[in-house]
């Protein structure tokens, strides 16, 4: 085993300690839980189907509300990049989505869409703007002599945006999805526990609420955490993949 692992299984462990001695000083299992009753939780809620149908739900709904923003974000921004004019409209919209609380689109949602597809519109509406903004940064922050540099040689409009324009965005665009990954399954998940949709992470985290079930909601916080992180990653590592494939594209 790498020293890396056993460095970060380490800490772990050192917060795991320091978990179980905070519950054991505060000894009340309704206000804080140790790492033991919540590790009683997960084989409770483990072999329940119930448990696997609610991660996939959410996860569903949150990855195509993120993954929807993705792309319109990036052809939006695209789109404001090259044309002024779209970005002089498309300006009050961006402003009053980052303006609005969340939890005011969420009850907006629940009166025009219901809670069904709530944590995708949800989602979708916190992604989009930092996508968006992302793009155009990562633009207008094309280096000027490369564009000139291909026009003189006659570059297609495929090979200026595969070696010139895609380089250029490639970090923000990074930088927004990592930022836009948490972003959307914090909103997405807040929007669930306010909509209530059946079978749903957020439906669980309402019910332990309402049964003061600690152990429960630290659970389906650590499952939250867990889907959250992995879906960054794998993403992440695909999109990287994808943008190197394009790049050996003539």
């Amino acid at each position: 085993m790498s020293k890396p692992i056993l460095r970060k299984a380490g800490i772990l462990l050192f917060w795991a300690a320091i978990w179980q001695v905070a519950a054991l000083a505060i000894d009340n299992p309704i206000l804080f839980v140790s790492p033991l009753d919540v590790g009683k939780s997960f084989l409770y809620l483990i072999p329940s189907p119930g448990f696997w149908i609610s991660i996939g739900r959410s996860f569903g709904k949150i990855s195509l509300g993120f993954l929807a923003a993705f792309f319109c974000g990036i052809a939006a921004g695209a789109m404001a990049y090259r044309f002024f004019l779209f970005r002089e409209l498309a300006e009050p919209v961006i402003l009053l989505i980052k303006s609005i609380p969340v939890a005011s689109f969420v009850i907006l949602a629940l009166i025009w869409i219901g809670s069904g597809n709530l944590a995708v519109f949800i989602s979708f509406l916190v992604v989009f703007p930092i996508l968006y903004e992302n793009t155009i940064t990562g633009l207008e922050n094309t280096d000027q002599k490369l564009l000139e540099m291909a026009q003189v040689f006659a570059f297609s409009p495929w090979g200026k945006l595969r070696l010139i324009y895609l380089p250029a965005m490639l970090p923000y665009i990074i930088a927004g999805c990592r930022i836009g990954l948490g972003m959307s399954w914090k909103s997405g998940i807040a929007a669930e526990v306010i909509g209530v949709p059946s079978h749903t992470i957020g439906e669980n985290l309402y019910m332990a609420k309402i049964y003061l079930s600690t152990g429960d909601l630290f659970a389906w916080t650590i499952v939250i955490i867990l889907v959250s992180t992995c879906f960054e990653k794998i993403f992440l590592l695909l999109l990287q993949k994808g943008v190197r494939l394009c790049f050996r594209f003539s």
